[in-house]
């Protein structure tokens, strides 16, 4: 009888067990089935601009991949690089618009707050979408303030045109706008600016030079009333042709940014407007001499707040969405110092990247932006038209 007992509840435990890891494997594979039904969608991200700029969003997409979030969407890039013939996104987007496309792969783009007042003038306001904050939860933890496309533009990082300059030859670089233009007028063929075209270091000094006299309103107006009041800034870079640096007895206007940065290295020139960055990230690479450093003058050259935006022609908001979720986030921004010495716009408390020495005194919201929409265009156009093609 007592064996009887046992073997009966020696079956009973058996059957438990048994029922037991039936459970265990019914909600092991429940889980994998729901996991397995998770469907991965693509969300491409388009940009334009430097090699600089290739490398930190590569950098990006690599780290959004490899997140919690990357299990939902995969992220692409497709870069343009400035100062090539490739069409530039800001004409293809504004083209495909247009043309009625829709559900297009144009799912977020990188703009500034100037490059949003030219693609609303050119592609309509409903070019862009607006965000979902509730979707965004990183938005709470960013410091910088835009100037235009508040609830369509997310600011991700902040970066401005400083002048870069040798200090072994300066001793005392120029402070103030006036101070530069007399400084490259008694040194002739020790500087030098990039096309406006090919590069935002060589715009920010022709947009310097020619709304330094405007009034402040005109740096934020796509007014063409504006256009007619160029022509004493337009002078003033007529009058700095003969100075600026020459190779086989003529003048020459760099391509690229990186244009003017190499002549800088190789001692050619002694000071060039360039990009923050672009001259931190040079600066740690070894790429500059040691003896090169940054300035800001007084008007200050202009800056630029990149952001993020949504075209309306796109197929994946809730993925663009979580991509800029993402580029708000601690690890974002430290990639973003890392890889390209951008200035954050979290908390720099949160900013563990080395490069943080080299921005320190540098703050976003205290940048000279411009939008100016298409006026910025028309400008190099007249640039080109009066002086980068023979002074007139």
């Amino acid at each position: 009888m007592k064996f009887w007992k046992k073997a009966t509840a020696a079956a009973a435990g058996v059957l438990l067990l048994a029922g037991l890891a039936g459970c265990s494997s019914s909600s092991a594979s429940s889980k994998k089935a729901s996991s397995s039904s998770v469907k991965q969608t693509t969300v491409t991200l388009w940009a334009g601009g430097s090699q600089n700029v290739k490398d930190g969003m590569s950098k990006i997409v690599s780290a959004f991949n490899a997140s919690p979030e990357g299990k939902k969407y995969h992220l692409n890039l497709e870069f343009i690089l400035s100062g090539t013939s490739a069409a530039s996104l800001q004409d293809r987007l504004v083209a495909a618009k247009k043309a009625g496309q829709k559900k297009t792969n144009y799912d977020l783009i990188l703009a500034s707050d100037s490059d949003y007042a030219a693609y609303t003038q050119l592609g309509g306001k409903s070019i862009f979408e607006k965000y979902d904050k509730s979707q965004i939860s990183n938005l709470k933890n960013d410091k910088a303030t835009i100037s235009a496309g508040k609830g369509y533009l997310v600011p991700y990082r902040g970066t401005t045109v400083v002048l870069a300059y040798d200090s072994a030859k300066v001793k005392n670089p120029p402070k103030t706008a006036k101070e530069l233009y007399a400084w490259i007028k008694a040194n002739p063929g020790k500087f030098a600016y990039n096309t406006p075209e090919s590069g935002g270091a060589g715009a920010a000094f022709v947009q310097t030079a020619v709304y330094n006299y405007l009034p402040k309103a005109a740096l934020t107006s796509s007014d063409t009333k504006w256009a007619n009041q160029w022509n004493k800034g337009l002078s003033l870079l007529k009058s700095l042709n003969s100075s600026m640096y020459k190779s086989g007895g003529k003048v020459v206007y760099p391509n690229k940014n990186q244009g003017t940065m190499d002549l800088l290295a190789n001692g050619q020139v002694e000071m060039i407007p360039a990009w923050q960055d672009m001259t931190t990230m040079a600066l740690t690479a070894g790429t500059l001499p040691k003896t090169v450093k940054m300035t800001q003058i007084s008007p200050a050259f202009t800056g630029n707040l990149d952001s993020l935006v949504i075209p309306s022609i796109g197929s994946n908001k809730k993925g663009a969405e979580a991509v800029m979720n993402f580029m708000l986030s601690k690890k974002a921004q430290n990639i973003l110092v890392d890889t390209m010495a951008a200035i954050p716009v979290i908390d720099q408390k949160e900013i563990t990247s080395d490069n943080l020495k080299y921005i320190k005194g540098l703050n976003a919201k205290d940048f000279r932006f411009s939008s100016t929409g298409n006026l910025a265009t028309q400008l190099i156009q007249k640039w080109d038209s009066e002086i980068g093609n023979g002074v007139k």
